[in-house]
């Protein structure tokens, strides 16, 4: 699928290794209404910064963005590095310098290899392509095993209006606003303040429920694009209906690729839902179930395929909403462990634990006091996740 008016293109500059893409860019032939959410991490990469920063304007038609060096804790020189690296962008493909953001991800502390995208800037842009979003997938990844692309195609008003959605990420995630990009590209015609109000909302409900290990990068960005090309009827205050169906479409686009993340987190073998019901407010449901997503006794228990479910209710009782223990039911999929705070039974652990064999995994708790209901997605710990990150910089 292409989006009339986008192309994009990657290249291998370098940056970090040989050999590999390293350096993306997508861009809209025409300025098109942007909006961007980014990390609540005080500290912040020099990309972050200049992109929001240029974004209050609402407007942008490019994004460059590189892997293998974050641009973070970098200083006066890291800025400048970002600054230089914009224009040489702006210069090639002969736009406003404020109308280009940029993005890193890689390692932190390390500066930014300015001389590799000059050297790659022209080659870039000569590049760009209609159908080459998969490759710029492939050029954001760093401990990712795979890319991550989602498409959509949905109808508002009497128009067709598309979709297109990448991310990256497996380790240091769990995104508040993880190391997480994303980038959306849409032909839709959208108000500003509408882009910005669908695409917070829409990143609360599913880059903010997922975590691999409870980590908050410095680099986190969701960017939001749409040019317009669609020629549907204007989504702005006047216009509920197509701002619920181009708000339930981004969402679940986001969620596709939140879950992506959570399938790739790095050495991970199982995907994990925690759904709390029950609670007094959503607010403290989705307090608890990420304080057991987050539980590092929980996930490798998943990865041991141990139906431990003592690990899970102590992380419940941590994670500083009140319950009632003795009213509390948990299951593993449709197979009840805990009823009433009680265990079940061995026969219930034994079918539990099958369950624990299988990719996708749901945990169900039920705290039995109220109508909230939130949950939280997240991966196991395996071995291979300390391998991964004990190794990162070599």
């Amino acid at each position: 699928m292409n989006i009339k008016g986008f192309s994009s293109a990657a290249v291998s500059a370098g940056i970090r290794y040989t050999g590999r893409l390293d350096l993306g860019l997508i861009y809209s032939t025409t300025p098109a209404v942007t909006a961007g959410v980014f990390t609540t991490n005080q500290v912040k990469a020099a990309p972050l910064l200049i992109d929001m920063e240029r974004l209050k304007q609402g407007r942008a038609q490019a994004i460059l963005v590189n892997s293998g060096c974050a641009n973070a804790c970098t200083g006066a020189q890291g800025m400048e590095a970002a600054l230089a690296t914009s224009a040489l962008l702006s210069s090639s493909l002969g736009i406003p310098d404020e109308m280009v953001l940029v993005s890193s991800t890689g390692v932190i502390g390390e500066q930014l290899n300015v001389d590799a995208f000059s050297s790659s800037m022209d080659r870039l842009v000569a590049e760009l392509d209609e159908e080459k979003f998969e490759e710029v997938a492939h050029a954001i990844m760093t401990t990712d095993t795979v890319s991550k692309t989602v498409y959509r195609t949905v109808t508002i008003g009497e128009h067709e209006v598309n979709f297109m959605g990448m991310a990256k990420g497996a380790g240091m995630i769990m995104p508040n606003m993880a190391t997480m990009l994303s980038f959306v590209v849409t032909d839709a015609q959208i108000s500003f303040p509408e882009l910005q109000e669908s695409l917070r909302q829409a990143t609360d409900r599913t880059f903010n429920r997922i975590t691999v290990d409870g980590d908050t990068s410095t680099n986190d960005m969701v960017i939001a694009m749409a040019n317009g090309t669609a020629a549907n009827e204007w989504i702005d205050e006047e216009n509920p209906a197509g701002r619920q169906v181009f708000q339930d479409t981004l969402e679940d686009v986001l969620k596709e690729l939140a879950l992506k993340i959570v399938s790739d987190g790095e050495g991970a073998s199982k995907c994990i839902t925690v759904r709390v019901c029950g609670a007094k407010e959503e607010t403290e449901a989705e307090q608890m179930a990420r304080t057991v997503a987050n539980s590092n006794l929980v996930k490798t228990a998943f990865f041991g395929e141990d139906a431990n479910w003592g690990r899970i209710i102590a992380a419940m009782g941590r994670s500083g909403v009140r319950f009632d223990p003795d009213r509390v039911d948990i299951a593993f999929g449709d197979v009840v462990l805990v009823r009433d705070g009680l265990a079940v039974g061995k026969e219930a652990e034994a079918a539990a634990s099958e369950i624990l064999k299988q990719k996708n995994i749901a945990v169900r708790i039920d705290l039995k006091d109220g109508a909230g209901c939130e949950e939280i997605y997240t991966c196991d710990f395996s071995l291979d996740y300390v391998r991964i990150n004990a190794d990162y910089r070599s």
